[in-house]
């Protein structure tokens, strides 16, 4: 396992190294995002009863910062290692496919709490949060987080270059975060769009996270994070299959 603790070491340390750009600008994102929100929607928009529509957005907003920057941390870096040749490094030493998968999912998610982490201390003197269930918020920014993780890794595989790479998050990872719920109830919209939202697993797992906040959520948390977990599942046998098989990596 000393294989999996050097590569983990070194994707912790590659992000670590730049903070201020990974961690510390999408903290400053979110907060900017709070303050227009809430600035122009505060008194029209109640999404749970007794929540300050302030508070409903943080959580949501620091889901949505860990589930791009999970995507981002994971992607870039085989994209960067694939371009520049020294992803040879990675594959030649003897690690297994579960090895390579494992330190870059667990980086990538180390990545996504540090960045939670920031916006709840960014925005704790100007919106106070209650914390009702924190296992709850725990459980859902792991499982979240991993499902962009493991993501990111598929895409930084497929990708060749930084536009392929830059199109995925554009038109996969952001809609897909923008349009779970983050800034609203579901229960706000027509039938057929909430039935769109329940199709999102990005949804339950901002639903969820808030539900560790506020003990109120739009789905059961229970089997919001069987869902979650699920597809977190199906996308980790994905990638580990294609690190088996070596695509568009050893040939």
């Amino acid at each position: 396992m000393s294989g999996f603790r050097t590569l983990l070491y070194k994707e912790v340390l590659r992000f670590w190294k730049v903070s201020f750009q990974t961690v510390a600008a999408p903290v400053l994102s979110a907060l900017l995002f709070l303050l227009v929100f809430s600035h122009a929607l505060a008194g029209h928009v109640e999404a749970y009863p007794g929540v300050a529509y302030a508070q409903f957005l943080v959580p949501g907003l620091a889901m949505m910062s860990m589930l791009q920057n999970a995507f981002a941390n994971s992607s870039s870096s085989l994209i960067q290692s694939k371009i520049t040749g020294n992803i040879v490094f990675i594959l030649l030493p003897p690690l297994a496919p579960a090895e390579i998968f494992a330190a870059y999912l667990l980086a990538a998610i180390v990545r996504a709490l540090v960045v939670g982490a920031g916006v709840f201390a960014a925005t704790a003197l100007l919106v106070p949060v209650p914390v009702a269930k924190p296992l709850w918020a725990l459980a859902f920014a792991i499982v979240g987080s991993g499902i962009c993780a493991a993501l990111g890794i598929v895409a930084g595989i497929w990708a060749e270059k930084f536009d392929q790479l830059a199109a995925f998050q554009n038109f996969v990872v952001m809609p897909l975060t923008f349009l779970a719920g983050v800034f609203y109830s579901i229960h706000s919209l027509p039938p057929f769009w909430q039935s769109a939202s329940r199709l999102n697993p990005f949804f339950y797992a901002i639903d969820g996270f808030r539900h560790g906040f506020f003990g109120q959520s739009d789905v059961d948390p229970a089997a919001g994070l069987a869902i979650a977990a699920a597809a977190f599942a199906v996308l980790s046998f994905l990638t580990l299959q294609l690190l088996r098989s070596g695509y568009k990596l050893r040939h």
